[in-house]
């Protein structure tokens, strides 16, 4: 059996900007990082500023932690997906959250009904489970929820062989093909 590797975070070249400004800095910084630290910046600074105010001495930090934070580690290189940062783990983790996800069926041959629907309570027990309440144990066993689809199907699937034979006879019913110069049915 072959395996093979994937050399393609090997080739990933960054660009760094060493100036800005007039300003030198040093190694540099990772472009991508400039840039979504800055709109980062731009959009909550431009929210605080409608909210809040021109910011003081004590609500300075609310103005500048925030995005910094988020443009230093969610740019930083994810442990699970070395091709991807964190940020965009963070951004799928959120979705989910707020609309969930429609379930594929027959291969997208069929949208799925509200029901089949994975409700918002089942996506929440997952994940931040801690950080809802907890009630105390009765003793009582839980109970189990209804199950959103219907029954089971049963599948009584039979395989068939199909020999030469028929399947000349079933191309020979469709038109058949033809083969070579002469134009004789195959």
């Amino acid at each position: 059996m072959r395996t093979g590797a994937t050399y393609t975070r090997h080739f990933d070249l960054e660009t760094r900007q060493h100036e800005l400004l007039g300003i030198d800095l040093g190694e540099g910084t990772p472009r991508r990082t400039l840039i979504l630290g800055f709109v980062l910046y731009l959009m909550w600074t431009g929210g605080l500023l409608l909210i809040l105010g021109i910011p003081n001495k004590v609500t300075f930090t609310l103005y500048f932690l925030p995005p910094l934070l988020i443009a230093v580690v969610g740019t930083q290189r994810s442990r699970r997906n070395e091709r991807r940062w964190n940020i965009t783990y963070w951004a799928l983790a959120v979705r989910y959250m707020a609309l969930g996800h429609r379930p594929i069926i027959c291969g997208g041959r069929r949208s799925a009904a509200r029901v089949e629907w994975i409700p918002r309570r089942a996506r929440m027990s997952g994940r931040g489970g801690a950080l809802r309440p907890r009630r105390e144990s009765t003793g009582e066993p839980a109970a189990t929820p209804a199950p959103l689809a219907g029954a089971p199907l049963r599948l009584d699937a039979r395989p068939r062989l199909y020999g030469p034979d028929q399947v000349f006879k079933a191309r020979r019913r469709r038109g058949g093909t033809t083969t070579g110069k002469t134009g004789k049915a195959s």
